[in-house]
């Protein structure tokens, strides 16, 4: 798929989240501004086309409404312990038109608290976007191997969180947290992951990072063999 830029990405998801379509204002603002903090331009390509998808903490749906909309999957499933962020992803799926004459991807937004687990099932691709520093250390493998084992043969698992490496600007986005999330996040180193994620039988296909204003950004890409 042809790349698009931050500033268009930005206008396709005010289109998903339209004034008066029952998702809150501050939080539709975040989503139309948030592909310019967060390089989703990166990630689209990376998806398996055609594809199923899991989006684990899915917030308010950005990522899947994104895919939808590109054609980039057939079916996409995210789940999030926010009830909040689950009923404004529901709301956004009403506004999803794909391009041409492809039919609307089938997407489904559980509300799930911690305690409840994952959903069943197994998916061409999994993505863990800017979820992993609000786990709970102790609990930040599971999540990985969690991932590992919905994964489908031949499927790719999609890693991108902050890069705590870079201090400044990982206190910037930490005490971004503390103030919109009130809540004081824990980082994953990336060798961490990537040694958790070859435990679980995936093998590292690619590791970048990146910046987009002050926020630094490292993305880990799985494979499971077939």
């Amino acid at each position: 798929m042809s790349v698009p830029s931050p500033s268009a990405l930005s206008r396709h998801v005010a289109e998903l989240y339209p004034a008066g379509a029952g998702v809150p204002p501050v939080l539709r603002l975040m989503q139309i501004y948030r592909p310019y903090l967060c390089p989703f331009d990166l990630l689209l390509p990376l998806v398996q086309p055609g594809g199923t998808m899991l989006d684990v903490g899915c917030g308010g749906g950005l990522w899947l409404g994104l895919c939808a909309k590109f054609g980039l999957i057939r079916s996409g499933l995210g789940f999030d312990s926010s009830p909040m962020a689950i009923a404004a992803a529901r709301a956004m799926q009403a506004n999803i038109r794909p391009a041409g004459d492809a039919p609307a991807p089938v997407l489904e937004f559980q509300h799930r608290a911690v305690a409840e687990g994952w959903p069943q099932g197994t998916f061409d691709t999994v993505t863990i976007i800017d979820v992993m520093h609000h786990v709970p250390v102790s609990q930040q493998r599971d999540v990985i191997t969690q991932a590992a084992s919905h994964l489908k043969p031949g499927g790719i698992l999609i890693y991108k969180d902050i890069d705590e490496g870079h201090r400044i600007k990982a206190t910037m986005n930490r005490l971004h947290d503390l103030i919109m999330a009130r809540q004081w996040i824990h980082y994953a180193r990336a060798e961490d992951v990537i040694t958790w994620g070859e435990a679980a039988g995936l093998e590292k296909l690619a590791f970048m990072d990146m910046h987009r204003l002050w926020y630094p950004h490292e993305l880990i890409v799985f494979g499971k063999k077939r």
